[in-house]
């Protein structure tokens, strides 16, 4: 019996596959490129899974390839752990009969605008979203009706592309001359900008019952550029604002359709509460996974295969009962260790400038390091490296283990600070 993935995380996909293992199934991934998942190809045997190569971009063209695998019949649910094959991967699943969320809610969750005005309308936001045009002649529309400071957004973004914080009128004309010149993958919004630390809330739903698996930190690089530096997992929080995120993230989740599967919800944490900066409805990206797979003690893809079967996961039982022990919970380490894992902080490695990735400097040097440092390369030499002020310029992260998360940064920050990408510049030999 097979289990379909329609694209996936950059890492995770040997999990996953495991995962399917555990099932009884066999993993065929779908892919329009095989060279993201270069570094988990490299540590997986050919036999560990089946690859079918088609452009993920044309949804009948993998109707067309599902249809054709020679075991369809045993074809029992499809994975979806991406945002940007979300709703294909939703559309097909009901296309084929096959357990999997209402795509309806799917496209919901995949408009930013429209989570914010939902929220907003069920007093979770104090902010709402304002669709403008990607002009600035937009700029007196967001001054009247948002205010400043606001942040200017792709409503289907991802990787912190198209994403502008803007705290006065010089920057706002700016922020939306740049919009001017750029494809989006959905509409240009605005909305208010929160002040305060950013966090994601790692959660686990089935029918509608929402489980908080713990707090991730984000660091986001200064501004003008959002993109994100580094995480730590699971943040180790007062039990009042433990609570109150869980009872929050809760409602928010409710409120948003979201009632099966994991779920990724980034917030702001204000003086005020939270505030809510995206929902994916996914495991989270870059190393979220495996940080999650350390701290439980288990292959929490394995949760993700019993949603794309339809059936309850296990997962959520054995939270359960670890949680019951006292002092327990999502974030905390009770006495009696029912949270075996450790804590991760992981790091990613920009270059600073623009050109051709050669390889890196100090990667030999990582073992000194104390918290097991390893390496996660996200790009290969010879490829060419761009766009600084988001993620697409990440070439690896680093990660590193602790008792708590915030060891755990400290040793994966000191480690990446010895990486160094060798870059050469354009017109260099």
């Amino acid at each position: 019996m097979t289990i379909a993935a329609l694209e996936a995380l950059t890492f995770g996909l040997g999990r996953l596959a495991e995962a399917a293992g555990n099932a009884g199934h066999r993993l065929c991934l779908l892919t329009g490129d095989r060279s993201v998942y270069r570094h988990e190809l490299t540590h997986l045997a050919p036999e560990a899974l089946d690859i079918v190569d088609v452009d993920t971009t044309d949804e009948s063209a993998c109707a067309a390839a599902l249809t054709a695998l020679p075991d369809l019949p045993d074809l029992q649910g499809i994975v979806n752990s991406t945002d940007t094959w979300s709703i294909p991967g939703a559309d097909l699943a009901a296309e084929l009969g096959l357990p999997g969320p209402d795509p309806t809610a799917v496209r919901l969750l995949r408009d930013k605008s429209r989570v914010r005005n939902l929220l907003h309308e069920h007093d979770l936001s104090r902010g709402r979203a304002l669709t403008i045009p990607a002009d600035p002649s937009a700029a007196a529309e967001v001054l009247r009706e948002i205010g400043l400071p606001a942040i200017l957004k792709d409503s289907a973004g991802t990787s912190s592309r198209n994403v502008w914080p803007v705290r006065d009128e010089r920057q706002l004309h700016t922020a939306l001359s740049q919009a001017a010149q750029r494809p989006f993958t959905g509409r240009l919004f605005a909305e208010p900008l929160f002040s305060g630390p950013v966090y994601s809330a790692e959660t686990l739903s089935w029918k509608g019952d929402a489980k908080l698996l713990g707090v991730l930190s984000r660091q986001m690089s200064p501004e003008p550029s959002v993109r994100e530096e580094a995480a730590a997992f699971p943040v180790a929080l007062p039990d009042t604002e433990l609570d109150l995120i869980q009872h929050w993230v809760g409602r928010v989740l409710k409120s948003a359709g979201h009632d099966t599967g994991f779920a990724h919800v980034e917030f702001v944490l204000t003086t005020e509460g939270p505030e809510l900066v995206e929902i994916n409805r996914r495991i989270g990206g870059a190393l979220v996974g495996e940080a999650l797979c350390r701290f439980l003690g288990t292959n929490v893809y394995d949760a993700m295969v019993d949603t794309a079967l339809g059936r309850r996961p296990a997962l959520l039982e054995t939270l359960a009962a670890a949680d019951s022990a006292p002092g327990s919970g999502p974030g905390r380490r009770p006495a009696t260790g029912s949270r075996p894992g450790p804590a991760t902080g992981f790091v990613l490695v920009y270059p600073d400038r623009p050109g051709t990735l050669t390889g890196w400097t100090g990667l030999d040097g990582l073992s000194a390091f104390p918290g097991s440092p390893e390496w996660y390369p996200t790009a290969a030499p010879g490829q060419r490296v761009e766009h600084l002020g988001d993620q697409r310029s990440c070439t690896g992260i680093v990660l590193a283990e602790a008792a708590t998360a915030e060891l755990a940064l400290h040793r994966a920050l000191s480690a990446a600070g010895s990486i160094r990408p060798a870059i050469t510049a354009d017109g260099q030999g």
